[in-house]
């Protein structure tokens, strides 16, 4: 008997080492955990992003036009050589192969044809690569506004797990207190069974919060490219809440008008105004043609033959008539163009007046969500309270465990609308520069 109790305690002593162990192993594990910060995060999701590879490479197409401009007055070049044979089927003697029969040409030839809406032309093609660098940027800037928000949301689970697990630390606290209080006869069998109906109660609610934050935290690192699990990674930050006032009126002056959305439209007008302008000049204003073709070969001679050449030049102006004439096709089609630019104008308008009551809406939206900050912190104080005072009421036995449990349920609720709070007053500033473009948080 006393070689089996000195083997139990042998054995509880190296048992007992395991946490201390265990706990070395986990700080040995989490020396490899990669941590990740916003900028960082913006980073791999702008390099990862699918719809800004796109966008790069119809940036890159307009640059290439934008750049060889000289390619619209640029001459039509052609060479040509030809060989032929020619011999009688039927006649005299039938066909024959002879080296006589073979003959050769050459042929070369230049034609240029100008306008006077090729200036215009040129100027939509370097439009064009404009608008397309503004959607890159544009597409640029949302990509990092979206990851961040989804980053913030990744900080905001993660705090709400703390406070789940603290709440679950309290009532498991509690329920060691209500066994013992229950083994004394302090309290009834009932009590400490809702005791530690709470402990498991407050182990569900962690442990879903934490599945719903590792499947989210793994779609986040999908759109950052990267292939580990979501215990290697640890996102650095958080969510600080300062009060920061905008004034929607000074960002509708100053900035409005930089807006993409707002850019893109006036772009198009300025486009369709040009386009409306070459088509104009293209179809009333002469046009001048002019080419060269030389010629050369044997001709129906026979390969040894003498070799003859000629050159031709050609010059003609060329005057259209029926756009002049109105309600002609030609004449309707320019009348299309006014149709499209007064459209065009039409919703500029209107995607100014929407980006105005947005930045409104916004501003107001943050005036009215600091206050609710204001009022979750004032609710936290109230509640942390509450749970002491009714703590020390359960002790003495003057209230039941089920409002011990209300009050501690009540403190995690009141801290949870805090979090959200302060998570709503984020995003809804990360709404606003997303509005107007601009990093305002940089120029506070």
């Amino acid at each position: 008997m006393k070689r089996i109790g000195t083997s139990k305690h042998i054995f509880l002593f190296f048992f007992s080492l395991l946490p201390l162990k265990g706990g070395w192993f986990l700080d040995a594990q989490q020396t490899n955990v990669i941590h990740i910060t916003l900028e960082e995060a913006q980073e791999r999701a702008v390099q990862q992003s699918i719809s800004l590879q796109k966008s790069a490479i119809d940036l890159e197409s307009a640059a290439y036009s934008a750049s060889h401009l000289w390619s619209e007055f640029f001459p039509s070049l052609s060479a040509g050589a030809g060989f032929s044979y020619g011999s009688n089927l039927f006649s005299n003697g039938s066909f024959t192969l002879e080296e006589n029969n073979f003959s050769y040409s050459l042929s070369a030839s230049v034609s240029l044809s100008l306008n006077a809406g090729l200036p215009l032309s040129m100027r939509i093609i370097t439009l064009a690569y404009q608008s397309q660098l503004l959607t890159y940027e544009d597409t640029k800037r949302q990509i990092s506004i979206q990851i961040t928000k989804a980053f913030y949301n990744l900080l905001a689970e993660k705090q709400n797990i703390a406070l789940l697990e603290e709440k679950l630390d309290l009532a498991q606290k509690q329920r060691e207190k209500s066994a013992a209080a229950f083994r004394n006869g302090l309290i009834s069998e009932r009590s400490d069974m809702q005791a530690q109906f709470a402990v498991e109660n407050a182990r569900l609610d962690a442990n879903k919060a934490s599945i719903q934050h590792e499947s989210h935290l793994r779609d986040f690192l999908t759109l950052l490219g990267m292939n580990v699990s979501a215990d290697q990674v640890a996102l650095d930050g958080a969510i600080e809440s300062e009060e920061i006032s905008f004034d929607a009126e000074a960002l509708i002056r100053d900035i409005l008008p930089k807006r993409p959305d707002i850019v893109k439209q006036r772009q198009t007008i300025e486009r369709l105004e040009l386009a409306k302008r070459q088509k104009i000049l293209s179809s009333k204003a002469p046009s001048v043609s002019a080419s060269i073709q030389w010629r050369g070969g044997t001709g129906s001679a026979a390969l040894q033959g003498q070799f003859s050449d000629s050159i031709t030049g050609s010059l003609s102006v060329a005057i259209p008539i029926d756009p002049w004439i109105p309600g002609t096709k030609s004449d309707q089609t320019l009348r299309t163009a006014e149709t499209d630019i007064e459209k065009a104008r039409l919703d500029l308008v209107n995607i100014e007046n929407t980006a105005k009551n947005e930045i409104k809406n916004l501003c107001a939206n943050l005036w009215n969500l600091w206050g609710t900050i204001e009022i979750a912190r004032m609710q936290v104080n109230i509640a942390e309270r509450a749970y002491q005072l009714t703590e020390q009421a359960f002790q003495q036995g003057a209230v039941e465990i089920l409002t011990l449990e209300d009050a501690r349920n009540a403190l995690t609720a009141a801290r949870q609308q805090l979090l959200s709070a302060e998570l709503a007053y984020k995003l809804g500033i990360l709404d606003l520069e997303a509005a107007v473009n601009v990093d305002l948080m940089s120029e506070v």
